[in-house]
């Protein structure tokens, strides 16, 4: 019998705790899910989650529900990692948040392990923080191309567009109508530098993607495994587990106020204090 596919499902995969090491010594948190058995995955997402001084982590929910669906559903290995001085459910990151500069070599060494993994069709999807770091240091030769879900565009520069322009790779925003930052007629003008640069406005979302995550992943999915039908299944016929809905019932998702945020129970990464 199919079962309606909830936010808390987990459809069948492969999933392994990962660590990054970067350039400047730090070790990060992380997990790769694959799909299950011998099956290659046909993509790759790396997943750049928003501010973690306001409850941003590798368990926002967008890329939460990517790495517990997509594996299944569209054949994509999903790689989540916290970036520097981050927490979550998995454990806390080395280091400490840097206002989008150490972060660079996070998200190198995100590259890096996919390009070490033979992780094929390497596309990076930010959301909110994590676009700025996209657009800032993720133009690289071995990605495919870039998602940017709600971009502030706060660190990001006329000359990281410029990059992204010259490298002709594709680059999607997906623009919540209602986003608090940046909305759909503003980013069309911000990116009118990147020729290619598609700019999506989602009428009625807002900056958290609240009660619009499938059309998240579906726009997702068309673009890096454009093979796979959608929009995809809300239903699945098989083994189905159930993750823990309440880890984060008081912290905030993305949310950008001046309140402090209690983390969950942490497992630290292996040789940090």
């Amino acid at each position: 019998m199919s079962e309606p596919i909830r936010a808390n499902s987990i459809l069948p995969g492969r999933r392994e705790d990962i660590e990054l090491h970067t350039a400047d010594g730090l070790k990060l948190v992380g997990e790769l899910a694959l799909p299950a058995g011998d099956t290659p995955p046909a993509g790759t997402l790396i997943c750049v989650h928003p501010l973690p001084t306001h409850g941003g982590m590798m368990d926002s929910h967008l890329f939460r529900k990517a790495a517990w669906r997509l594996p299944a559903l569209a054949g994509l290995a999903v790689l989540r990692f916290n970036t520097r001085g981050t927490s979550s459910v998995r454990g806390t990151s080395e280091g400490q948040f840097d206002k989008a500069v150490g972060e660079r070599f996070d998200v190198a060494a995100a590259i890096e392990y996919a390009e070490f993994a033979s992780l094929p069709n390497v596309w990076l999807v930010g959301w909110s923080f994590g676009t700025d770091l996209v657009l800032k240091y993720g133009c690289d030769p071995s990605v495919a191309g870039a998602i940017l879900l709600s971009p502030p565009l706060r660190f990001a520069t006329d000359d990281d567009l410029a990059v992204w322009a010259e490298s002709g790779k594709p680059v999607t925003a997906l623009v919540p109508e209602l986003d608090d930052y940046l909305r759909p007629e503003e980013a069309r003008e911000r990116f009118a530098a990147v020729p290619q640069a598609e700019v999506i406005g989602v009428d009625g979302a807002k900056h958290l993607w609240v009660g619009d995550a499938e059309r998240v992943l579906d726009e997702i999915v068309s673009r890096v495994a454009p093979d796979v039908a959608v929009p995809l299944p809300s239903t699945w016929d098989g083994p189905m587990e159930f993750g823990d809905a309440s880890a984060y019932a008081d912290r905030t998702v993305a949310a950008f106020s001046d309140v402090p945020v209690a983390g969950p129970a942490q497992r630290q990464a292996p040789g940090s204090l």
